[in-house]
């Protein structure tokens, strides 16, 4: 016996579809959107299409843009000779918010991770060995998280880059281990800038 309208239903699966969101977090969510007036959830509807349609990644770095070019790689007071990687284009945001890093990003979209079914192959890795490959580039700092599929990506990038002739380092275990960077506060993260590695 069904207890909604099939149009609810079906809104309701999609937010379920989110990451971190159960069957009654989605059921509250898709009963707001209908107690929202009409062009409050037209508005709503038009702001997730338009950014599907116009955002993607920089060519550069990888980061999501609306532009080319996004503004970090663009800035000319930018460090281009020190690269920050990252697993997210959210990591980029925790990063900035430290107010201390003036280098360039690489955003990875992912790390290595064989349970679930994600390789080297699936992550940006050969745009960050083009771009240490041209020669510019003296460091590359590690900053995916401290936990085992951080770490074995970073691991792992390191042996790439190793003939590159860069210095390649980690960032200090002042974020803790197992935790997310994105969830860091500007202090952690300053400390883990200052304390970084070489691996």
């Amino acid at each position: 016996m069904r207890y909604f309208p099939v149009a609810l239903e079906r809104l309701t699966e999609q937010f379920a579809r989110l990451p971190g969101i159960g069957g009654k977090t989605a059921q509250r969510l898709a009963f707001h959107v209908l107690s929202l007036p009409l062009e409050d959830a037209q508005a709503f509807a038009d702001a997730i299409v338009d950014a599907k349609k116009s955002v993607h990644t920089c060519q550069i770095c990888q980061n999501l843009t609306d532009l080319e070019v996004c503004p970090i790689c663009e800035n000319e007071q930018r460090d281009r000779s020190v690269i920050c990687v990252v697993a997210e284009p959210r990591d980029v945001i925790a990063m900035e918010r430290s107010r201390e890093f003036n280098g360039v990003y690489h955003v990875l979209h992912g790390v290595i991770s064989p349970l679930n079914h994600i390789g080297p192959d699936d992550l940006k890795i050969r745009e960050l060995l083009a771009r240490v490959a041209q020669g510019d580039v003296r460091e590359v700092i590690m900053a995916t998280n401290p936990d085992t599929e951080g770490e074995a990506t970073a691991m792992y990038l390191s042996r790439l880059l190793r003939p590159l002739e860069v210095k390649v380092t980690r960032l200090a275990y002042g974020i803790p281990v197992g935790s997310q960077l994105e969830y860091a506060d500007e202090i952690t993260l300053l400390r883990a800038l200052e304390g970084r590695r070489e691996i």
